[in-house]
């Protein structure tokens, strides 16, 4: 099982990564405005880097969690998360940018309140 700090700090960064992608998303109106340009193709990529690493890093919370910490936090499709990593580790030049936009838009937001959500009940100590 994780210590809570080690998992704290997970969090933590996971936090401070998923943050960045709204910043990243804030110019993209359509999902073909990461296709058009140089600039939406980058902002691509670099919303592509941080979702995989995110996903990795749920993956070995998952783990070494024995799954009983996610499982607590069920408004997050926990195995859509850890698979879009899979995707995007391992098939990437298949990545559909309305996917993409979609979880920015829409999955994005649920799940950097449902992290600070995490963060704070492990720092009030309500969970383990």
């Amino acid at each position: 099982m994780y210590e809570n700090d080690v998992l704290l700090e997970r969090l933590l960064q996971i936090l401070e990564a998923l943050e960045r992608i709204p910043e990243r998303f804030e110019s993209i109106s359509v999902p073909q405005d990461f296709c058009d340009t140089k600039a939406g193709r980058e902002h691509l990529d670099s919303i592509c880097m941080v979702l995989l690493a995110v996903g990795e890093s749920f993956k070995q919370i998952n783990q070494k969690t024995d799954e009983k910490f996610l499982i607590k936090y069920p408004e997050i499709p926990w195995r859509k998360v850890m698979g879009l990593r899979n995707v995007l580790a391992h098939v990437y030049f298949e990545v559909d940018p309305e996917q993409i936009y979609s979880i920015c838009k829409d999955d994005i937001p649920l799940l950097i309140d449902t992290v600070q959500q995490m963060i704070q009940d492990l720092e009030d100590g309500t969970t383990s």
